[in-house]
């Protein structure tokens, strides 16, 4: 297996991920943007994710090959995102932002398509390569944090677009893998999609993420507002993802021994603890550490969990339409819908009501997975 190849386009994929999503919040309030046109902006980021997983999905499950397209989209992403430095005003940036993430956000199912088949039986090896993410995404989030507090957020654009061309080199490195044909050649991407079962693991993913709404677009805003310095914002989201590194180190040990729907059902419920920890007590630091070390959970062992399953239940000929739509349902239509609820909640209700929201969609999602999901165990 390429491990190292691998490695690398998550390395950069979640560097990248963690200069836009901490930062690129305050890097638009900066430049004046208010706060719902800064939920919308951060919805477009995630809404993208609704149609271009799929369409690519669709491409590369039709072709059997992954890889060329994976390389196509960093290789546009890099091209459109030039566009950021010529932008000015709502609908300009609105429609680089469109452009750019729709071609950022396709090749990450597919790669997850490509790393299950490169583990072949050792599924559960998953997170040892998705672990150099979450190591990228701390040394982004570390070095930014005292490079913007010195340098001002202009740094931000430059960076994002460095680490985008990152993204496309390691694609280039890494080698396609098809998946393994079997009995389950027949299979019929509909008639899995009407399953219940399905429907409400989707329905959970989407709940979870749009809990997560608040939190990428507002929580540095939030600290901001509180009187936290970059390099402490910078720490604060580091230590989220350092912890979910550990988390990621020993997930295959808690999959084997607790299975998915236990990790996913102890994570939404630590999720809405999370929230409202943020939401009632962000000038108390110690509580934020607190509330930081929940990331493990909330995002690393969701995360793990849910790719995971959709392995599981989108086998063969429909593993690549399978991880869009679940990358689609959560991050998608679960990202865009936390971050507008988001955006209008923080300017008319406040930020205490606005992670309130959140840990009630968490909750939702909670009830959503025991209701239905893997409920004999089987995964």
């Amino acid at each position: 297996m390429p491990y190292a190849r691998l490695s690398s386009y998550y390395f950069f994929h979640f560097a990248a991920l963690g200069a836009l999503v901490p930062f690129w919040g305050p890097y638009l309030l900066e430049r004046g943007f208010q706060p719902a046109a800064i939920g919308v902006l951060m919805a477009i980021l995630m809404g993208t994710k609704i149609v271009a997983p799929n369409v690519w999905g669709l491409l590369a499950d039709r072709a059997g090959q992954r890889m060329p397209i994976v390389r196509l989209g960093a290789g546009l992403a890099v091209l459109c995102f030039i566009g950021v430095f010529w932008t000015d005003g709502f609908w300009s940036m609105a429609l680089v932002m469109t452009v750019f993430s729709f071609f950022w956000n396709a090749p990450l199912p597919l790669m997850e398509s490509v790393t299950f088949n490169h583990l072949g039986a050792r599924v559960n090896r998953y997170a040892s390569v998705r672990v150099w993410g979450s190591v990228g995404f701390i040394i982004s989030v570390s070095l930014i944090g005292w490079w913007q507090e010195r340098a001002g957020s202009g740094i931000i654009p430059i960076t994002v677009l460095v680490l985008f061309v990152g993204v496309w080199l390691s694609c280039l490195l890494v080698p396609d893998r098809g998946h393994a044909v079997g009995h389950d050649a027949h299979l019929s991407m509909r008639a899995l999609v009407r399953r219940p079962e399905i429907l409400f693991f989707l329905g959970t993913c989407m709940l979870m993420q749009a809990s997560h709404g608040a939190y990428y677009a507002f929580y540095s805003i939030y600290l901001e507002s509180k009187g936290y310095d970059s390099t402490t914002i910078g720490a604060l989201w580091a230590l989220g993802v350092a912890i979910e590194v550990i988390v990621f180190l020993g997930m295959h040990r808690l999959l084997d021994r607790f299975g998915a729907r236990r990790m996913l059902l102890l994570s939404l419920a630590l999720a809405v603890v999370r929230w409202l920890l943020i939401g009632l007590f962000i000038n108390l630091a110690a509580v934020q550490i607190l509330a930081q070390s929940l990331h493990a959970f909330s995002f690393g062992a969701f995360h793990a969990s849910a790719i995971h399953l959709t392995h599981h239940y989108f086998p063969g000929p429909t593993q690549g339409r399978g991880q869009a739509l679940y990358n689609s349902a959560s991050f998608g239509v679960g990202g865009a819908l936390g971050s507008l609820i988001s955006g209008l909640l923080w300017s008319s209700a406040g930020p205490t009501t606005t992670f309130a929201a959140a840990s009630l969609m968490a909750a939702l999602g909670g009830a959503t997975a025991y209701r239905q999901v893997d409920r004999a165990g089987r995964f």
